[in-house]
């Protein structure tokens, strides 16, 4: 039988700090989350931060919150789609936030040295930039290479699974959403582990549990992943199950986050 949502959701909650959920990375996100304010007030010290992380860990969602909470004019996002503009300086513009230098153009990757090095010249702006490796092994000019070493380098610590378990609950709290507490537990042991796709199949859920009348619990799950229909909002073979896979996070999962000093 053909499935019909009858409930648009929507876009989902902003990225914000607050809902950005820290754990070992505390340092970045205090830092990040005061930078607009630091910059009106006087001379900042530090105002280049380079943050990377493996897919997934958030680097996106910082860049996003950054944007979303900066006074209105204060930011300017771009990233691989943006268009050359994108990377020009506006004495206009506080904080300029460059998201997956890794996946940059060439043309791009010289726009952005040049910004660096106005943001540099001007005390009253600052730049964040992030990518999926820390800069000396950053596939990237080495000129921007060296640059982006230049000032605070994060790596971005992923989550354990009581952190990513805490922020699926946080998620759908704010969806309205009762999450049987088992729920967290299944999906982090069976499918894949990265938020963004913990995250889709929240969504999904929320729609099917929305269609079927039904609370979100374990049941319910399994009734949405066998599921034939080709229209359903999330097919099961998208989630790449990790059967094979070990439950236990990875040596590299338990890093915690490292601030290093200037360096490139």
């Amino acid at each position: 039988m053909l499935r019909q949502l009858t409930l648009d959701l929507g876009t989902p909650p902003p990225s914000t700090f607050d809902n950005f959920f820290a754990g070992a990375n505390d340092e970045l996100v205090t830092r990040l989350r005061e930078l607009d304010a630091a910059l009106t007030a006087g001379p900042v010290a530090d105002r280049t931060f380079y943050v990377w992380g493996e897919t997934g860990s958030g680097r996106t969602h910082l860049l996003q919150a950054l944007a979303h909470e900066a006074a209105p004019g204060h930011v300017r996002y771009a990233g691989p789609h943006s268009g050359l503009d994108a990377f020009a300086f506006d004495a206009r513009v506080t904080l300029y936030a460059i998201d997956d230098c890794d996946a940059l153009s060439a043309a791009q990757q010289i726009a952005l040295f040049n910004l660096f090095n106005e943001v540099r010249a001007h005390p009253a702006s600052a730049l964040v930039a992030t990518g999926n490796a820390a800069p000396l092994g950053l596939t990237v000019r080495e000129d921007l290479r060296t640059r982006l070493g230049w000032g605070l380098v994060f790596h971005l610590a992923p989550l354990s699974d009581e952190g990513k378990a805490a922020v699926l609950k946080h998620a759908a709290h704010e969806r309205g959403i009762a999450l049987a507490d088992d729920v967290p537990a299944y999906l982090l042991t069976h499918f894949r582990r990265d938020m963004p796709s913990l995250m889709a199949l929240l969504d999904a859920l929320d729609r099917f549990s929305l269609e079927q009348k039904r609370a979100v619990t374990l049941p319910l799950l399994r009734t949405m992943l066998a599921s034939p229909d080709p229209d359903a909002p999330f097919q099961p073979s998208a989630l790449q199950p990790y059967a094979a896979q070990p439950s236990a996070l990875q040596p590299s999962d338990q890093a915690a986050s490292s601030k290093i000093g200037p360096h490139g």
